[in-house]
């Protein structure tokens, strides 16, 4: 009987650590997929560097190639204050305007795909009274979605909240809606954050669900990205913020860890706390409450390595697809409206914000980018994906990465023989 126990002990261990390592990447040595060891090792002494100089307190880089993880390392510290705490290669992240790709411009594309709403829709055809373009004769012209996703549409870029105002998606969407348009839609560019949110009210009224369950249901979770999600937040009663839900990984820490153990802080609040676990942008963390589509979705490297091989595959991994064929390849490429700008629906290929990439990728690479510090680089033509994940913004906002993304991106592209 003992023996018995014993042995069924052993079958439900390995069965779970095999689900385990199933939902991760394959981690090789760089030279199984191709790539050269002392030459991907440059990205070590860059990133080293930044560190030095006071840029970043610490980073985790991930490279994918082939479906397999090529490397994966942590440096310096997750955290500097008010106590110093090491980075490590599950650190989670904010992912600030990353979310914007990772989560609500996939969410749309699997629901245009599904044919439930096409690009060229009008956006007041899912927000009511959402303000078109108007020139200075009162003619209007419409505002498409294919204009929020290419951030074509001529919404400001952002407008600040009142910082005592309390979580108001609603209330967030109908200033949005009849904010001054800046240019005729499509025949200019300006990065805006308002762009996505308005694009997470369509996602949310076309699928009758919030993003956080819809990416979660039918991204994150079908990859097996356990520490990917939103974390809805609100102050109490005494104004403090706290978090009102607890992220997937919460389960899945050892008995009495705290969730927030693992996550890598942002700003410092007050004398002697950061922002850790909550969103660090001003309109997803006030207004919609940590669940937004410009910001607010929390992940790891190798979470994200999932992500992006998954995009390499054409939309499949691991017996899931998340998307068909044809919609990972419009996912990467700029349409034609778009070409002076370089956008495609919700990545970046070669606007002013692609720097990322670096100078050595090829054509095919897209890319995106997050003011906390974290950036994804992925090129289909190479098959190979940089992530590199920082908390530049801690403990204040002093922090670069503009040109640190750009040569570890070089570094790595060079290491691929």
């Amino acid at each position: 009987m003992a023996k018995t126990f014993s042995r069924l002990l052993f079958l439900l261990f390995f069965a779970a650590t095999s689900a385990t390592s199933l939902a991760g990447l394959k981690q090789v040595r760089p030279e199984r997929v191709g790539m050269d060891s002392q030459k991907l090792q440059r990205a070590d002494s860059i990133i080293e560097d930044a560190i030095r100089q006071g840029n970043i307190p610490g980073a985790v880089l991930a490279v994918v190639r082939h479906g397999k993880m090529a490397y994966l390392k942590a440096y310096g510290n997750r955290q500097t204050w008010p106590v110093v705490r090491p980075m490590t290669t599950n650190t989670i992240f904010d992912m600030a305007s990353c979310s914007k790709a990772m989560s609500t411009a996939i969410s749309a594309l699997i629901l245009c795909e599904e044919g439930k709403f096409r690009m060229l829709d009008a956006v007041n055809r899912y927000v009511p009274g959402f303000e078109d373009w108007k020139d200075g004769s009162g003619e209007t012209t419409t505002i498409r979605i294919h204009h929020l996703m290419t951030h074509t549409s001529g919404l400001p870029a952002y407008y600040s909240p009142d910082p005592n105002a309390t979580p108001n998606p609603d209330a967030c969407i109908e200033h949005i809606s009849h904010m001054k348009r800046g240019f005729k839609p499509g025949t200019g560019f300006r990065y805006s954050c308002l762009n996505f949110i308005t694009l997470q009210r369509i996602v949310e009224q076309v699928s009758g669900m919030s993003l956080r369950d819809f990416s979660r249901k039918r991204i994150f979770e079908p990859l097996g990205m356990n520490h990917t999600d939103y974390i809805p937040c609100a102050p109490d009663e005494a104004g403090e913020w706290r978090n009102t839900d607890q992220p997937c990984w919460a389960a899945l820490m050892p008995k009495g860890e705290d969730w927030r153990s693992i996550v890598a802080p942002t700003t410092r609040q007050g004398a002697d706390s950061v922002l850790c676990g909550m969103v660090h942008d001003p309109l997803a963390r006030i207004m919609n409450g940590g669940i937004s589509g410009n910001a607010g979705l929390f992940s790891s490297a190798e979470d994200i390595a999932i992500l992006c091989a998954m995009l390499q595959n054409d939309g499949t991994w691991g017996g899931k697809r998340i998307m068909s064929k044809q919609t990972a390849r419009l996912l990467r490429t700029v349409p034609p409206f778009a070409e002076a700008f370089g956008r495609t629906y919700g990545w970046d290929c070669y606007s002013d914000y692609a720097s990322c990439k670096g100078d050595l990728f090829s054509k095919a690479a897209y890319c995106h980018t997050g003011f906390t510090g974290t950036g994804i680089v992925i090129d289909h033509e190479l098959d190979c994906s940089v992530i590199l994940l920082t908390n530049s913004v801690h403990p204040d906002e002093g922090g670069a990465t503009v040109r640190l993304r750009s040569l570890v991106s070089n570094a790595v592209a060079a290491s691929i023989r």
